[in-house]
């Protein structure tokens, strides 16, 4: 059994790293905010694009634009996104993307034929050390992130669309919608088949025993567990473009078809990736609860495990004392 001075120097470490979590967790929560306000402020400006779009559409053949074509049976090979985050201590966050890509790549590429770009230092260490193609890659992007890194991963992801090198482009991330509503999808995101439609391959939910953890860290951090209400400039968004009016283009829609085409799979990656960040703060925000919770567990059992051992102490003393006056 250890002595008293062990149990004692061990429940103050534990003490000092429970103090560490729980400054982590609000921490995290104060992050989650902030990215959710981004995500929300993000939506705007994406429905009026894919108004202006479905407008364009009627006016522009579509099979013109490389980005709406289907490539050749056997022409390239897929390209995945994978969106992880920099840094460790958020539960299975990252894991759980690894295991969204891996399976997708044993399932859909056989013999591992698929290039990658990789967001974030956790997806980039895992693929590099098993010897994966790896077109690009963007890491410590998420402290600053700014619509620029975007542009360069849509970029090289149209280039080696438009070229021929990839013959599809897919997108997997942390899709956010609260703290208990977020799952890993697949996201289709090269040739587009429909404007504005999302097209999930793989989509993992939440279990009933991640979404009660989530829900405890929240109500205990003051996070809302509910999704953002709507906004009035989403909500004008929403109406842009849908009044049965003629539009009068400064240039014409076939100019502007075109030039609008790579911005909207722009905003698709930052939009990815502005989710994946409120994910991560969400997924670590938990995980920090729970360390917490669990650091105050251990520290009970240690604080019970010391009184006994003093209790043990204090008795053998008195037999020792009881025993020496018998004897007298």
């Amino acid at each position: 059994m250890p002595s008293l001075i062990d149990l004692r120097r061990r429940i103050r470490a534990v003490k000092s790293t429970q103090q560490i979590t729980k400054a982590m967790k609000m921490i995290a929560a104060s992050r989650l905010k902030r990215a959710q306000d981004r995500v929300v402020s993000a939506r705007p400006f994406a429905q009026r694009m894919l108004q202006v779009l479905n407008g364009l559409v009627t006016r522009v053949e579509q099979d013109a634009h490389p980005l709406l074509r289907i490539p050749p049976q056997g022409s390239g090979r897929p390209l995945l996104i994978v969106i992880t985050a920099d840094r460790g201590l958020c539960g299975s966050f990252n894991s759980n993307v690894i295991k969204a890509a891996g399976q997708f790549i044993l399932k859909e590429t056989p013999g591992r034929d698929v290039a990658l770009g990789l967001i974030g230092r956790k997806g980039r260490d895992f693929f590099r050390r098993r010897g994966f193609d790896v077109r690009y890659e963007a890491v410590g992007i998420f402290q600053r992130m700014t619509f620029g890194e975007a542009v360069d991963i849509a970029d090289a992801a149209i280039e080696d669309f438009t070229s021929g090198s990839a013959s599809s482009v897919y997108l997997v991330y942390n899709e956010f919608k609260s703290v208990i509503a977020q799952r890993v999808v697949v996201e289709k995101l090269l040739p587009i088949r429909k404007l504005g439609s999302h097209e999930i391959t793989v989509a993992e939910e939440m279990t009933e025993e991640q979404k009660e953890a989530a829900a405890h860290a929240a109500a205990t951090s003051g996070v809302s567990v509910l999704e953002p209400e709507e906004s009035v400039i989403e909500s004008e968004a929403k109406k842009f473009g849908t009044a049965e009016v003629d539009y009068i283009f400064d240039q014409s829609p076939g100019r502007l078809f075109r030039h609008l085409m790579p911005r909207y799979i722009t905003t698709q990656i930052f939009h990815a990736m502005l989710e994946s960040v409120a994910a991560e703060h969400a997924a670590r925000m938990t995980a920090m609860d729970s360390a917490t919770n669990n650091a105050g567990e251990m520290i009970d059992a240690l604080s019970l495990t010391m009184n006994r051992v003093r209790q043990a102490a204090i008795t053998k003393e008195i037999i020792e004392i009881v025993s020496g006056a018998a004897a007298l």
